[in-house]
């Protein structure tokens, strides 16, 4: 059951949103498809900052957000509402003074949820990894974007089999990749009525900064921090990619041990390969691990024996 009180979510901005001007660029594009009246889906694999971009995006909009996370076992009702619990209505007929008359009716309740309140009031929808739930629960959107009304279900009350889309609600949808574990494949025509913006891994600019700014090293320490990190993607020699979650575990575990970055620092060294060894050989496979362990050795030996920072 949905509360609607603690369902809306405040948009203001986050304070350590760091918008350099490749986020930049990106939010631009975004608001204008958005305020030209489309939806906007941010696509990327894990770690390209898609759910932090579509609430910086919402901040932007100036409109309370409603947040749904996707989820294999939603139905269609898990968003829009049903029935829970019972109401009763109770009637003391006292018209005729010496006789006391009684009428009791007991009624199921319907309750809204998140997708019916954002639609009913014109807020933002934020669907966070929407194509994680089943294509058959997303199919009530098709009639929300495309033709700005939404199906009632029965038992919801009133005479209307339909709620017109408040003119201000808006929809921004993140996913990863079909190949995904626990991805679905989404209806081709629910993406045919959304704009998809594919995010790849920051510029250089942008790990550095957004890196500095959740963990509050020095710039140096952090470029190093960024380098490594870089340089194990950039390798090829990884079952995924390292991400700037990456920096950010590094940066803020040097940050706790005060740790100074020099040639002969083994603890250093030891922890840049315990978190990129776990972030990128996720199905835990030795041979992946001791892999990146060597190539993270490789680099972090040339970055704090004096190479390019």
């Amino acid at each position: 059951m949905v509360d609607e009180m603690t369902t809306v979510l405040d948009p203001s901005p986050m304070h350590d949103f760091v918008e350099t001007k490749y986020i930049k660029d990106i939010s631009d594009r975004a608001l204008s498809y958005i305020q030209a009246g489309f939806p906007v889906h941010f696509r990327g694999t894990s770690g390209t900052g898609k759910t932090t971009l579509a609430m910086h995006i919402a901040s932007k909009i100036e409109r309370p957000v409603v947040m749904i996370h996707g989820d294999e076992e939603f139905k269609t009702s898990d968003l829009v509402g049903g029935e829970y619990g019972y109401r009763m209505k109770k009637v003391v007929d006292r018209f005729i003074s010496r006789v006391l008359k009684t009428e009791e009716d007991m009624v199921k309740r319907w309750v809204d949820n998140r997708l019916t309140i954002a639609c009913k009031y014109g807020y933002t929808l934020v669907y966070d990894e929407f194509t994680r739930s089943r294509p058959e629960a997303n199919n009530i959107l098709l009639s929300i974007l495309q033709e700005k009304m939404m199906d009632l279900p029965m038992g919801r009350g009133g005479n209307e089999p339909y709620l017109r889309v408040d003119p201000n609600f808006t929809a921004i949808f993140t996913s990863n990749p079909e190949e995904y574990a626990g991805v679905h494949r989404s209806q081709d025509a629910l993406r045919d009525r959304m704009i998809t913006m594919d995010l790849d891994h920051f510029d250089y600019e942008t790990e550095v900064a957004i890196t500095r700014a959740k963990s509050l090293l020095e710039k140096k320490d952090t470029e190093v921090i960024v380098n490594i990190v870089r340089g194990l993607r950039d390798s090829g020699k990884c079952e995924f990619a390292p991400t700037i979650r990456g920096c950010i575990m590094i940066a803020k575990t040097l940050k706790v041990r005060n740790i100074t970055l020099g040639k002969a620092n083994g603890v250093f060294k030891q922890m840049c390969q315990d978190i990129l060894a776990s972030e990128t050989s996720r199905v835990g496979s030795k041979t992946n691990q001791n892999r990146v362990r060597e190539v993270v050795k490789d680099i972090v030996e040339k970055e704090l024996g004096g190479g390019k920072k």
